[in-house]
């Protein structure tokens, strides 16, 4: 690792400690639920972190499977900014749910070409194959807490562990996707794993929408949002929360880079013990014949 790692590591730890403490102490105490609210803090940008890496896997995986074909890896490249351009014009001109703003539809819609076209400008091949990889287990880890912040967020305020309703078995749905992700590629020994694999990606992906749109479609236990025009924050909770969002993002960018270091030099190791076996009888019989 350079030192350019370690010294964002550094600053990303102060920066967490720094969220920590804003999380605990200086936002203020929510009025119905007290300090039990402070969860969110955590509950919340851990959502959007884990939503983050599994938009990067579906992205990689994406580019993954069409690379190969440079004809489909055009169409991939100009629908993603297909996409990108409709998401930015239709939310003005299309009646959208209440609670969910135009501008928050288009800068999504934004964030697909942006993320297709520097993933597809900076990563190999296989370079996507190590990036799918390392954001679905560092995503995997953020759904986790997701999943276990929410039942002790519930349990004080609803007075239960646990609803099925659509918000949450969608995001319990959407873990057990990706988890069956990682098992495949832990323990398949095929030849076709990644691209299995990242068919696999692509089609966990299709449940992030309904995990997010859900609480607008569907009558859910899970409370409107307090962001946009679902509802509204005191700005002082609202400041701590984007702190916190940007936070958990750097630490699971510093993680995926260090992922994604180490699965690369794993390869690279791999490759070259390879080598040097289809390699080595040949020396041997050279050596015997003199």
């Amino acid at each position: 690792m350079n030192r350019t790692f370690f010294i964002l590591a550094g600053l990303t730890a102060l920066l967490l400690a720094y969220a920590t403490y804003a999380a605990l102490v200086l936002a203020p105490t929510e009025q119905t639920m007290g300090d039990v609210q402070r969860i969110f803090y955590y509950h919340a940008p851990s959502a959007w972190t884990a939503f983050l890496l599994f938009f990067i896997n579906f992205i990689a995986s994406v580019q993954y499977l069409v690379r190969p074909s440079e004809t489909a890896d055009r169409f991939a490249k100009w629908a993603a900014i297909t996409i990108g351009v409709i998401a930015c014009v239709a939310p003005f001109f299309i009646p959208l749910p209440a609670g969910i703003e135009p501008s928050a539809v288009a800068t999504t819609g934004l964030a697909v070409p942006a993320a297709y076209l520097l993933i597809r400008k900076y990563f190999s091949d296989q370079g996507t194959d190590i990036l799918a990889l390392s954001s679905a287990e560092v995503g995997v880890v953020f759904c986790t807490i997701v999943l276990i912040t929410g039942p002790l967020w519930a349990r004080p305020v609803w007075g239960i562990w646990w609803t099925w309703d659509v918000r949450l078995t969608s995001t319990l749905v959407l873990w057990l996707i990706y988890v069956s992700y990682l098992m495949l590629r832990r323990f398949s020994t095929s030849g076709e794993t990644p691209k299995l694999a990242a068919a696999l990606a692509v089609f966990g992906a299709l449940d992030m929408p309904l995990v997010y749109f859900s609480i607008w479609f569907f009558r859910t236990q899970h409370p409107q949002p307090v962001i946009g025009g679902g509802g509204s924050i005191d700005p002082r909770m609202l400041r701590v929360f984007a702190l916190n969002c940007f936070a958990f993002t750097c630490y699971a960018g510093i993680i995926v880079w260090f992922r994604y270091r180490i699965e690369r030099m794993r390869r690279d190791v791999e490759e070259t013990e390879a080598l040097e076996a289809l390699l080595e009888p040949r020396g041997t019989k050279s050596g015997g014949s003199r």
